[in-house]
């Protein structure tokens, strides 16, 4: 639940209004002048919260939900209980992150956990670094020389930015972050304990030792990418590693040097990708899955959960298993194991007294 000493009590507004923000729709207009005062999932609703449904797994809490009004696809609105106001739309959790976003603005404003503006006197910035006006660097950040930071960015407290990084306007940092052998876009954020830009992990094996091969590239974010805590993101060996615009990328997830990855891709937590691995844009790469260097990773592919990928994916294919394969393929070789499972041992099997 929102805590207003976090994220403060939004005025009331109307229904009419929040269909005026989302594009939804009433059968009712008096409707249109009901108030709510805020948002809140389907079981703990109530008359002055505004809610949603956009997976069928949850329609059972939808016929005893108490909120005043819920986003909702038309395939469910008859579903609706009296005294709730549907507001039918196409895309249910789209227009709730619309609503909430212009509800509780503070919470898509990124800022830094001392709480203040300016160039904190705690900070060290190096007199080389070229810093537009209107950044604001916290107690103990470092930045260093001829780094150039855009305007409205952030730097929260303890984070690192390398010298010669370029950062562009209205980005945060987040706390504890380092950033080296950068450039970054606009509108990025980089949450708390991110590292952006260290060695790639290379070395040329032999029987003498590994031999350490130098990692002279850099790593190149596109705007509005956002990256999750504690995720690592290698620099080039001798390219770029390059982060494509509008991708999102969660916690803890590894992306090894020279990857390169297309616009708008998500790739959830725990994700390795290993060193010169292309991925097209709107790639999905779902929680702990791992993707051996060298591939390609054709455009809107999507990668299930815990996969082992270690072969080229075709553009729009659908994958799961280590090793992968297709999905189809993957679900009809468990079914098959189970089928085995319930038939239990043959009657001639060795193992019978």
């Amino acid at each position: 639940m929102s805590d207003p000493d976090f994220f403060p009590t939004p005025k009331p507004v109307t229904v009419a209004e929040i269909c005026a923000w989302t594009g939804a729709t009433v059968t009712d207009d008096k409707a249109g002048y009901i108030v709510l005062q805020g948002v809140a999932p389907l079981d703990t609703a109530g008359p002055g919260d505004l809610t949603f449904l956009d997976n069928k797994k949850y329609a059972e809490m939808l016929a005893a939900t108490r909120a005043g009004a819920v986003l909702i696809h038309a395939r469910f609105a008859e579903r609706v209980p009296a005294g709730v106001v549907a507001l039918v739309v196409g895309d249910p959790y789209r227009a709730f992150a619309t609503a909430t976003g212009r509800l509780y603005p503070a919470a898509l404003r990124l800022e830094g956990p001392y709480g203040a503006t300016g160039i904190a006197a705690g900070s060290h910035v190096h007199e080389a670094a070229r810093l537009e006006p209107g950044v604001t660097v916290e107690p103990g950040a470092v930045i260093g020389a001829r780094a150039e930071i855009g305007t409205g960015t952030v730097i929260s407290a303890g984070a690192v930015i390398g010298h010669d990084v370029r950062i562009g306007r209205n980005c945060h940092v987040g706390a504890g972050a380092t950033v080296i052998h950068a450039l970054i876009g606009n509108r990025v954020i980089l949450h708390g304990g991110v590292r952006i830009g260290q060695d790639g992990f290379g070395f040329a094996m032999g029987p003498r030792g590994h031999q350490k091969v130098p990692q002279i590239g850099r790593v190149v974010i596109q705007d509005d990418v956002e990256i999750g805590a504690n995720t690592t993101i290698d620099r080039g060996a001798n390219r770029d590693t390059v982060i494509g615009e509008g991708t999102k990328i969660d916690n803890l997830v590894q992306i090894a040097h020279n990857v390169e990855i297309g616009r708008h891709c998500v790739i959830v937590s725990q994700v390795g990708i290993s060193g010169s691995t292309h991925l097209g844009d709107f790639v999905v790469a779902a929680g702990q899955a791992g993707l051996t260097g060298h591939l390609k990773i054709g455009t809107g592919a999507q990668i299930g959960a815990q996969s082992g990928v270690m072969n080229d994916v075709p553009a729009g294919a659908r994958i799961m298993g280590s090793p992968s394969r297709p999905i189809m393929e993957f679900a009809r070789e468990l079914a098959t194991l189970k089928k085995l499972a319930r038939r239990g041992p043959s009657s001639g099997s060795d193992h019978e007294n």
